[in-house]
């Protein structure tokens, strides 16, 4: 009989015990014998494992009461859950006029939330180490929190990054390209630090804790100043090489079209995104009201509402293009599960029956093909929440890979 090398020994333990932390992040409270059923490993195995991991304090017991025979009390169920205290995280979300900053449990539960402004729409590194760290400073305090007491920092931000190096590769929000801003980070602050693509990461957010917690294959679409994509494929986030793929705002809509802030023309972005729609409307329309490029886009919208019709043929053909990028993401994944969020998703131009309508009419699938489009309506910090989440995956890497 085959005998396994104490190398293969290890990493078969390895595996058991990352089969055994999903089962109960995903399922908790979960008992012993339904984790063994979950992961198909031995109840031997899934009790040896379960020590270990609660010796490490990553996981605890929970009393759940049974319904005992006529209304008595049965003798409680001891199950098993992630324990909170054992880490916390801090999640990042930098976008063009602020950092918003949250802070979770290592259960993924929501502790703190803050938002640090700026003045400023692009930074050089050092421009943007300085305001991150005088952000994370003030979110701290406003939190309660020692700065000890933080495990590990997710940061999301738009753009093309890759994650597995923690490089930024290219953002509107960085003058530089190619900036390994991950370990400038780490380096500054002490702690593990994970970056990715700002809709990666509300996919990731989605999958833990969201629309998408019980989908396999499914895509976010974010819509703000940019448009985002997050792809779900098999249960992983898929981000292509060196974090180049996903870039739905930088698909070609039209030949010579609209300048996109990427310095290319006809990108879907050009036509979608906030400053896209401001600029149309701003050579229409003239100077709109506001003193922000939030307010001034509630001003289109209000006005397209009130029946201006120029408004209403910028915010229509928005929602043209943006049901064909749709019906490409249709075509190109057949998801189970579109879900739409962001800030721009608030406003049904982007989501209403004619666009919905038009997604189907351009897309090739039909009738039980057609995805499911769900609307997430998050507070604004659900970016950040997914960065934090995305920093939780990390230091559970991290914690598992401690266990002998």
């Amino acid at each position: 009989m085959n005998q396994l090398m104490p190398s293969q020994l290890h990493d078969a333990r390895s595996n058991g015990r990352t089969l055994v932390f999903s089962a109960i992040r995903r399922n908790a409270p979960v008992a012993r014998v339904d984790i063994a059923k979950i992961t198909n490993l031995s109840p031997a195995t899934v009790t040896s494992i379960t020590a270990e991991l609660l010796t490490a304090g990553l996981i605890e017991e929970v009393a759940v009461e049974n319904s005992g025979v006529a209304g008595k009390r049965g003798r409680p169920r001891v199950d098993l859950k992630i324990r909170g205290a054992a880490h916390i995280v801090v999640g990042i979300k930098l976008s063009d006029n602020s950092a918003t900053y949250s802070f979770l449990d290592f259960e993924g539960k929501k502790i703190a939330g803050y938002v640090h402004p700026s003045a400023q729409e692009t930074y050089c590194l050092p421009e943007l180490m300085t305001f991150l760290t005088d952000g994370y400073s003030a979110a701290l305090t406003d939190a309660g929190l020692e700065e000890s007491s933080i495990s590990g920092m997710g940061l999301g931000l738009p753009g093309v990054v890759d994650a597995e190096a923690g490089i930024v590769l290219w953002s509107p929000v960085l003058i530089e390209k190619n900036q390994p801003l991950q370990q400038k980070l780490a380096d500054t602050f002490s702690i593990p630090v994970f970056i990715d693509n700002d809709a990666n990461l509300v996919a990731v957010a989605e999958k833990h804790i969201g629309l998408g917690k019980n989908a396999q294959n499914f895509v976010v679409i974010t819509v703000e100043q940019g448009v985002g994509l997050g792809i779900v494929i098999n249960g992983k986030i898929y981000r292509g090489t060196k974090g180049c793929g996903a870039e739905l705002g930088h698909t070609k809509v039209q030949l010579d079209g609209a300048l996109c802030r990427c310095g290319q023309r006809g990108c879907l972005e050009a036509y979608v995104g906030d400053y896209a729609l401001l600029r149309e409307a701003g050579t229409a329309m003239g100077p709109l009201e506001g003193a922000n490029p939030q307010e001034q886009m509630q001003a289109l919208l209000a006005a397209a509402k009130k029946g201006n019709t120029v408004a209403q043929s910028i915010i229509r053909r928005a929602g043209r293009m943006f049901s064909m990028g749709l019906a490409n993401v249709v075509n190109i994944f057949a998801p189970e599960l579109i879900i739409l969020s962001g800030e721009r998703l608030q406003d049904s131009f982007l989501y209403g029956d004619e666009v919905i309508n038009d997604m189907k009419k351009y897309a090739v699938q039909s009738g039980d093909l057609m995805p499911e489009v769900k609307i997430h309506s998050w507070d604004n910090q659900m970016w950040s929440i997914g960065a934090a989440t995305f920093a939780i995956d990390g230091i559970i890497d991290i914690a598992l890979a401690k266990i002998r």
